[in-house]
């Protein structure tokens, strides 16, 4: 009986305890910096694999040609301002592939506890870098999710050479403004959904176009488009619960607000088998750490020695940079309401003087729900008879290919292919076909398999279909996983000027 009444003391001054005593994250800041930089290996391996191929001096948007824009030159200084890069000083393809190498070095700095801080902001300056200057293959929202998550973490990384869970506690402001961002990130594509009109998630129908309509769907998401219409309609429902409701509980009690994280954690390893978003998922698990505390992580993270006190200087000056982001965030989420408070001039002046570093941003995937799924088949000729066409590596093509699980890797040219299909063909689309006329090893890089063996064809152009899912009875019989249907041309044949004229784009008639 004696060990009965000691194990319950015991359990009773652990509850006591963790109930008055303030919650410590500074092993939680230890795990999350260590997560952070997992992700930006993740980003900066991923983008070294296609680097060249999107904006090397042969690639399909050359970095070069943004730095050397007459318009943005004719800014002067300010040009740094407007699209903040160290490439300014380079962009060879040699400072491309270099860059990346850099990021990767530090991100396992990072990883390993090593100069936390200043690697962290060498790693935001050097993503940013490549952001600022990529147009639409560096448009995607985790890009910009990885930049508003690489500042905060700069503002809250311990100093020193390897701090471990540093000495002093993250203020009450940092954590808050992490929970700020998560909050914001979810409660942002609840409400964008709500606020679209879109009709599939008003009649609680987006699932049953979600899964098989994907940018790069998988082989769980053709297993779920499978599911009975009573599930999917259960699955629509939850999703809105889940990104409305459910992000209130940030701000809960802690037994609360654990159960709102497991319910978040849950969405996002749902949408990560059935969805290939990149990074996305991943960025908002490690997101979802700030919600807990370090009590919640002392079975499984070694015991940290007691924090020093804080000095009343750190903790203004932790004010001044973290208060304005906090700020910017609240008008970013008060401004998706009908009607927005006016807000003050000094906070519009420093959203239009931070919005080129990315440090505040917007979320909401999948405001309007996609119904078809248009593909481009884009194929090359020899003769202007006999096409031949390009396999992508990951985009949906072949029928009897399964969809594939590519996250946590982004595959850019195969998600913007996807957008392209909605509508007109974009520029930097005739530029790839530019590059293919041409033979750009890079850009034949980023294929799967490209014909002509390794020779450039005379004449390209762009077929378009819709593609739909098979069902199961259709897979057995066929091996199949897509049916499609011929919907026309997307681009003409197009060929190269003649030689002498330099490399332009011509439409081709025939012989």
């Amino acid at each position: 009986m004696r060990w009965i009444r000691s194990l319950g003391a015991g359990w009773l001054e652990r509850f006591v305890a963790r109930s008055v005593a303030p919650p410590h994250h500074r092993r939680v800041r230890q795990v999350f910096l260590v997560a952070l930089g997992g992700i930006y290996f993740i980003a900066f391996t991923s983008l070294g694999r296609q680097v060249l191929g999107l904006y090397g001096s042969r690639g399909i948007l050359p970095v070069r040609e943004v730095f050397d824009s007459p318009r943005l030159n004719a800014l002067g200084r300010r040009r740094y301002l407007q699209v903040p890069s160290v490439f300014w000083w380079g962009a060879s393809d040699t400072a491309l592939v270099r860059g990346i190498r850099v990021g990767q070095a530090l991100s396992l700095a990072v990883m390993a506890g090593l100069v936390p801080q200043p690697a962290l902001a060498v790693l935001w300056a050097l993503y940013l870098s490549y952001v600022s200057a990529g147009r639409e293959f560096l448009s995607f929202q985790w890009d910009a999710l990885l930049l508003e998550m690489g500042l905060l973490a700069i503002l809250t990384a311990p100093v020193g050479l390897r701090p471990g869970p540093g000495r002093r506690e993250p203020s009450a402001l940092e954590v808050g403004a992490w929970r700020a961002l998560a909050f914001r990130l979810y409660l942002g594509s609840g409400l964008s959904k709500l606020q679209s009109g879109d009709e599939t998630w008003r009649q609680l129908t987006a699932c049953d176009f979600y899964f098989e309509t994907a940018p790069l769907p998988t082989r769980a998401g053709w297993y779920a488009h499978q599911a009975p219409p009573r599930l999917r309609k259960a699955a629509t429902l939850s999703v809105l619960v889940l990104e409305t409701a459910v992000p209130l509980l940030v701000f809960a009690p802690r037994r609360v607000r654990f159960a709102g994280l497991g319910l978040l954690s849950a969405l996002q390893g749902i949408i990560f088998v059935t969805g290939n978003y990149g990074f996305f998922n991943v960025q908002a698990l490690a997101l979802g750490l700030w919600l807990l505390d370090d009590a919640a992580l002392a079975r499984g993270w070694p015991s940290t020695p007691p924090p020093r006190p804080r000095p009343l200087w750190r903790t203004g000056v932790d004010a001044l940079a973290v208060a304005p982001l906090l700020a910017l965030g609240a008008s970013e989420l008060l401004a998706r309401l009908q009607r927005p408070p006016p807000f003050p001039r000094w906070l519009e002046a420093l959203e239009q003087g931070l919005r080129p570093l990315r440090a505040v941003n917007g979320y909401g995937l999948f405001s309007v729900m996609t119904v078809q799924r248009p593909e481009i088949t884009l194929e090359g000729s020899e003769d202007g008879r006999t096409w031949h066409a390009y396999t992508f590596r990951y985009k949906v093509s072949a029928l009897e290919a399964a969809p594939r699980q590519v996250a946590p890797h982004q595959p850019r040219l195969d998600w913007q292919m996807w957008f392209a299909a909605l509508g007109s063909p974009p520029n930097w689309l005739l530029a790839l076909v530019l590059r293919l006329l041409e033979g750009s090893p890079e850009v034949r890089k980023l294929f799967a398999h490209a014909p002509f063996e390794g020779r450039p064809p005379r004449y390209v152009r762009a077929v378009l279909h819709d593609y739909r899912m098979t069902d199961r009875r259709t897979r057995a019989a066929t091996g199949a996983w897509w049916t499609r249907e011929r919907l026309g041309l997307y681009l003409p044949p197009l060929s190269l000027t003649p030689a002498g004229e330099g490399s332009r784009l011509q439409w081709y008639a025939g012989e």
